[in-house]
């Protein structure tokens, strides 16, 4: 490619008022009004004074800001170019968004927690967002650190991974069918421990799976989780609310014992790095294998609280870095990696439940998404405004990931950054005609079918009553 014309510095004139940038827009906030975000946030939101005044309209401009690619509160100065107020009403200037986001407390933050939770169940109803739901649903739980600069961020500090931030916590739900949607989140302080709170946050992502899912729905929740919330008020949480749990679990005395009394004989050869599958037998040739043992979590409290489970461990050779050079071991030596689950050994064996837990790490996917884009920053000082942003930056990726279902399946599963470039940021020229506002889209936009079928989807006739 290069240029066919020579251009001047007088080639180039910002005067064109009926054009858009993100026409992709239009159908992402005719999708969230279906939803139902604008009214449930007018309904629930009681944010003081006037800074609080329509907040329904005040919450969908963030999270339309967000869909488009905003990161900070400047960047909503995009809901105000070209002809952005002739196709969107109530297109707040980023000063009116960002006192509104100061007004806000931790009061507000919870309120707005119910208002995305109740968004996702109408999402969940009106599009294939999470297909499959009632016969396969696993949440993962995991905190993130979201880096911080400056001293005047309220609860910034270091934690776990000495960088100086803020804590998020996230709880996902995801299916054999379909990519994680967010069900819960908390904003916390930097320093704050991995498990803190995380049996309400559990609990809550539990109750909004529940109300995604029918009355057919009988297969237990999975709730996967890293060592880090291997305690009783997070497992204790999830087995209350019927849960099934998979929850990674630190070396300690009593579990190198419960793998000390594993056979030799019950290893069995898994698919892993570097294995080979005998095309004969179809078994793997491996050196990682797994077993299990029968375990009982929390013996050494009270007997109300043991939880009565499955240790399954994976083992990977510990080789000698010197090995070959004339040092090589006299004994294999081994490490262990090992989780504890209720699961149904019968729905569940030893390597199928190894590799459902495995697949925890699907959640990272979401928390690095998450910071490529409205979570790349959190824009204010006070700590109520960031933890409303993190739960506007949920109903974003929620949302957008809704749409991206409505298309098709090539852009099910894509990020948000393909899903904002194919979709959203579309440029488009608004015209008037017969009194019809009209929109002309680029010719050959590579696109253009996923962005005609969003589009009749959600402004074409209404979709079913949610509730």
């Amino acid at each position: 490619m290069k240029l066919s014309h020579r251009f001047t510095a007088d080639s180039a004139l910002f005067d064109d008022p009926n054009l858009v940038s993100a026409a992709g827009l239009v159908p992402m906030i005719a999708l969230a009004e279906r939803a139902g975000l604008g009214e449930l946030a007018q309904q629930r939101l009681s944010v003081p004074t006037d800074k609080g005044a329509n907040a329904g309209a005040k919450v969908c401009a963030l999270v339309g800001g967000m869909v488009a690619g905003a990161d900070s509160i400047d960047d909503m100065a995009l809901l105000r170019h070209g002809a952005m107020k002739k196709v969107f009403s109530a297109c707040y200037a980023p000063s009116t968004l960002g006192s509104f986001l100061r007004a806000f407390t931790f009061g507000h933050v919870r309120q707005l927690d119910a208002v995305a939770s109740r968004v996702l169940t109408n999402l969940a109803h009106a599009t294939p967002v999470v297909k499959g739901l009632d016969e396969y649903a696993v949440v993962d739980v995991d905190d993130t650190i979201i880096e911080v600069h400056g001293y005047a961020k309220q609860g910034a500090g270091f934690g776990y991974t000495r960088v100086r931030g803020l804590n998020a916590l996230l709880a996902t739900v995801s299916t054999e069918q379909a990519a994680p949607v967010v069900v819960a989140q908390r904003l916390r302080k930097g320093s704050v421990g991995s498990p803190r709170g995380a049996d309400r946050l559990v609990a809550e992502a539990l109750a909004t799976v529940a109300r995604m899912r029918s009355t057919q729905a009988n297969r237990p929740v999975l709730v996967r989780a890293d060592s880090a919330f291997f305690g009783h008020p997070t497992i204790g949480a999830a087995v209350r609310a019927g849960a099934q749990v998979s929850v990674t679990v630190r070396l300690t005395s009593n579990i190198r014992a419960a793998i000390a009394t594993i056979d030799e004989q019950a290893w069995t050869p898994i698919e892993y790095t570097d294995a080979i599958k005998d095309e004969v037998t179809g078994a793997w040739i491996s050196r990682a294998e797994v077993a299990e043992a029968p375990f009982t979590a929390f013996t050494a409290q009270a007997r109300s609280r043991h939880v009565p489970g499955r240790l399954v461990v994976r083992r990977i050779p510990d080789l000698n870095p010197k090995n070959g050079d004339g040092q090589d071991q006299l004994f294999d030596t081994w490490r262990f990696h090992a989780f504890f689950t209720t699961t149904d050994p019968a729905v569940l064996d030893t390597v199928a439940a190894d590799k459902t837990h495995r697949a925890h790490a699907v959640i990272e996917n979401v928390n690095a998404d998450l910071k490529n884009s409205a979570l790349a920053h959190l824009p204010s000082g006070k700590f109520a405004a960031n933890a409303a942003w993190l739960v506007l930056a949920i109903l974003a990726f929620n949302l957008t990931r809704a749409a991206a279902t409505l298309t098709g399946p090539q852009l099910a599963r894509a990020t948000t950054a393909t899903i904002r470039r194919t979709l959203v940021t579309v440029p488009a020229r608004a015209a008037s005609s017969a009194r019809r506002l009209h929109l002309h889209l680029p010719t050959n936009w590579p696109w253009q079918q996923a962005w005609k079928r969003l589009f009749a989807s959600v402004c074409g006739p209404p979709l079913p009553a949610t509730t």
